[in-house]
């Protein structure tokens, strides 16, 4: 009896419908800010304050370390370094180490013909993934500067100098690149935008933005500098290094800005499948780099920083555990009202829809179905990424994404 008059209580099943509706909208408000709410407080700020850049006229090139690591890299090697070598910077003020993390094919082979040239050459023997590579060239770095950088893209031949002026500021810590996402590593850097190259772009003017207000709160793992004194060559092999960077540089008073001079090309993966995996993989590595480093969050101590880590990182990442969460709360919802039903069955189309974007490899696809793909996607990944991480599922050896 009292069952029964709890569920058809007007005042009962007006809080319930309450509930639900804030559940349901929970992802919306958390996304809005994240990427809409957070980029305008970022412009206000950056109107009111006025970073200086010091003069880098008699800024002395400092010797730097080029690492690439890679994994059976023997299609793209050859070209990477021919590209590196043509990149411009004093030769004498340079050191080249590529790190096979244990490769079975010819790349090891293709690395040693650069031996006359100046490359070279780490081989580890058991693998063990991308930041275990990394640390291992940590040990025989000379440089004043580590720049990270990857097998598969091509740095600008005038963008590793940009890179390096940055650190003219004695502020700096990490130095970013500007990715720009392209079809080809021959293709024009002002090719047409899909959603994933529109997305880089965002990302990159966020970035931008950032840097101007204070720091950057991630580097881009393509191409990247960071001083050899916040090196660490014992960095957990599990997390992600380049996310963490801007984390080091922050907790040792440093600044990390972004780069517009210094422009990578990034080709995109091959099919949205493996952008898929790839994103499962960086997400939760990023959850996992972040709950390393979570003292970050704490705004009485690093004030500025820890609102933008906050509102960049964390905040984008709990929209995907909210989804799943705002799915139930549709369901239960659409079986009292009839709007919630449409808004359902709304969903259920744009699921459906999403679910053909991500199967179509045709480019002939119409745009608004690849683009409700690369939404799916993106966001069933970052909801397998949170199940990764809350079953303590650790992803130290790195799958590259064959791009």
């Amino acid at each position: 009896m009292n069952y029964s008059i709890a569920r058809f209580n007007p005042a009962t099943r007006s809080t319930e419908m309450t509930l639900l509706a804030t559940l349901i909208v929970l992802p919306v408000v958390i996304g809005l800010y994240a990427y809409l709410g957070y980029p305008l407080l970022l412009k206000l700020v950056a109107a009111i304050r006025n970073q200086s850049n010091p003069s880098t006229a008699d800024f002395p090139w400092p010797l730097i370390t080029i690492t690439v690591p890679c994994y059976n890299e023997e299609k793209s090697i050859r070209a990477t370094l021919e590209a590196l070598l043509r990149v411009e910077y004093p030769v004498d003020r340079r050191q080249i180490v590529v790190i096979s993390d244990a490769s079975s094919d010819g790349t090891d082979d293709i690395v040693r013909t650069f031996a006359e040239r100046g490359v070279e050459l780490l081989r580890l023997e058991q693998r063990r993934g991308k930041s275990a590579a990394e640390n291992a060239a940590g040990t025989v770095a000379r440089g004043e500067i580590i720049v990270n950088t990857d097998a598969t893209i091509r740095i600008l031949p005038e963008a590793l100098k940009e890179l390096i002026r940055a650190f003219a500021d004695p502020t700096v810590g990490v130095a970013s690149g500007r990715d720009v996402s392209v079809e080809s590593i021959t293709e024009s850097v002002d090719s047409h935008a899909t959603g994933e190259s529109g997305y880089v772009g965002y990302e990159m003017n966020i970035r931008e933005l950032e840097t101007r207000v204070h720091s950057i709160v991630g580097a881009s793992g393509c191409f990247y500098g960071i001083r050899s004194s916040l090196y660490d060559s014992a960095f957990p092999e599990s997390l992600s290094r380049d996310f963490a960077s801007a984390l080091m540089a922050a907790e040792h008073g440093y600044r990390a800005v972004s780069v517009n001079g210094a422009v990578c090309l990034v080709p995109r993966t091959k099919s949205l499948q493996s952008e898929f995996r790839r994103k499962i993989r960086t997400m939760a590595r990023g959850l996992q780099t972040l709950w390393f480093k979570r003292q970050l969050l704490n705004p009485f101590r690093y004030g500025l920083f820890a609102w933008m880590l906050f509102s960049h990182k964390l905040c984008r990442w709990l929209v995907y555990p909210a989804l799943p969460i705002a799915g139930i709360a549709l369901i239960i919802a659409s079986m009292h009202s009839r709007g919630w039903a449409i808004l359902l069955i709304v969903a259920i189309v744009g699921t459906l829809t999403g679910v053909v974007g991500m199967r179509a490899e045709s480019k002939g696809t119409s745009r608004l179905v690849r683009l409700a793909g690369f939404a799916l996607a993106s966001n069933l990944a970052g909801v397998l990424a949170w199940a990764q991480v809350l079953q303590n599922r650790r992803m130290a050896v790195w799958e590259p994404t064959r791009r």
